[in-house]
């Protein structure tokens, strides 16, 4: 699989609408440590960006 296949279906796998074809794709075509590690960067991407929003609002809430 690409990598912009893996990212695909790492990203609408978290949003939870991945259709059963890709999900057959990903289980027959990708690899495991692929999935694993997109999967923890976009986990450690998500939590920056709350942290992120949440110390904007904070700031401009005057906190």
């Amino acid at each position: 699989m690409r990598f912009r296949e893996t990212l695909s279906s790492v990203l609408f796998g978290a949003l939870g609408v991945q259709s059963s074809k890709a999900r057959e794709r990903d289980f027959t075509k990708g690899k495991p440590s692929h999935f694993i590690g997109l999967g923890i960067a976009f986990l450690v991407v998500f939590v920056l960006v709350i942290l992120g929003v949440v110390s904007l609002v904070l700031h401009f809430a005057g906190v």
